[in-house]
């Protein structure tokens, strides 16, 4: 009896190889499936809320995207939070703004949603979560945004490649990442300049269809890339969000009326066949959605996933 305890006690610590230490693998199960802790995270599809910060239940909240928390949101499966940033006062919140005063949408600091985030992260250590921040004003990478993850503690949690731009192919495996506990992967689309090693350009490693689409068929061409690799080398992302012109003015607000058959798993994998082509025959690593609760995005994320 004694020996068996010492026996399995061991196994439960790290152990040493000619010195070296080897940690004993922690992860068996991976963003909620076994099968997906050895797979590559630019092979894994993932479920993204699109300006996730713009929650709001008042039908009448034009500029809102989501209806749930960041942390409902996470709960219900999302693992890619998107959304942009602005300078309002001397501290960077995640809002948008419009001419049109009624669109502005101010989701509070980034900070406050960075450390809601954190708090989601440290109760949930089996989890891989991408950040997707688009940076309109070109605030400084060192001075604006590194001190908001290093004062919500995500900037401990953050993936550093070992190079960059990385292929598809050349990221670690989820279960690996979880082990290592560098399990939040953060983009920038634009101002990534090396200074802050954890924020990498998007752009580089992701390519994007069109964005804030009027036609419910998503035709998909390549919209935006940049960098030395090949299309067929870069993840890619489906903007599978769909925005009407408000009374013909030409300002365009999200649909959440078409969300439940937006989100659906038919629409869904009709995009992803549209843009197979484009991405070397391969799924999208990322389905970037409004209204995530409405429809079944899950779903078609897990069937993407061959669940």
């Amino acid at each position: 009896m004694l020996g068996t305890s010492i026996f399995a006690l061991l196994a439960s610590l790290p152990f040493t190889v000619y010195g070296a230490w080897i940690p004993q693998r922690r992860a068996t199960v991976c963003n909620g499936q076994a099968a997906l802790c050895s797979r590559s995270y630019g092979n894994v599809t993932v479920a993204g809320s699109h300006d996730s910060y713009a929650i709001s239940g008042d039908p009448f909240a034009l500029a809102r995207n989501q209806e749930i928390s960041i942390t409902s949101q996470l709960n219900l499966g999302v693992r890619m939070l998107q959304a942009q940033a602005h300078l309002r006062n001397n501290v960077i919140h995640f809002c948008h703004t419009s001419e049109r005063s009624f669109l502005l949408f101010d989701g509070g600091p980034v900070v406050d949603y960075l450390t809601e985030v954190k708090t989601w992260l440290d109760a949930n250590p089996n989890e891989v979560v991408t950040f997707l921040f688009t940076n309109p004003e070109g605030l400084s990478i060192s001075s604006v945004w590194a001190p908001a993850f290093a004062s919500s503690g995500i900037d401990q949690l953050a993936y550093v490649p070992p190079h960059v731009p990385m292929k598809r192919t050349e990221w670690p495996t989820l279960g690996s990442m979880i082990d290592s506990g560098k399990r939040v992967v953060v983009f920038l689309d634009s101002g990534a300049d090396g200074s802050v090693d954890y924020i990498l350009p998007e752009f580089e490693m992701i390519w994007e269809p069109p964005f804030d689409s009027t036609d419910s068929t998503f035709p998909c061409s390549v919209d935006r890339t940049a960098g030395p690799l090949a299309t067929g080398d870069h993840m890619y992302l489906l903007n599978h969000f769909l925005d009407v012109n408000l009374l013909g003015t030409g300002i365009l607000i999200s649909d959440p009326a078409a969300a439940p058959t937006t989100n659906g798993v038919n629409s869904i994998l009709a995009n992803t066949a549209g843009c197979q082509p484009l991405g070397g025959g391969l799924n999208p690593t990322f389905v970037l959605m409004d209204f995530v609760n409405l429809g079944n995005g899950i779903g078609a994320v897990n069937k993407l996933n061959g669940f």
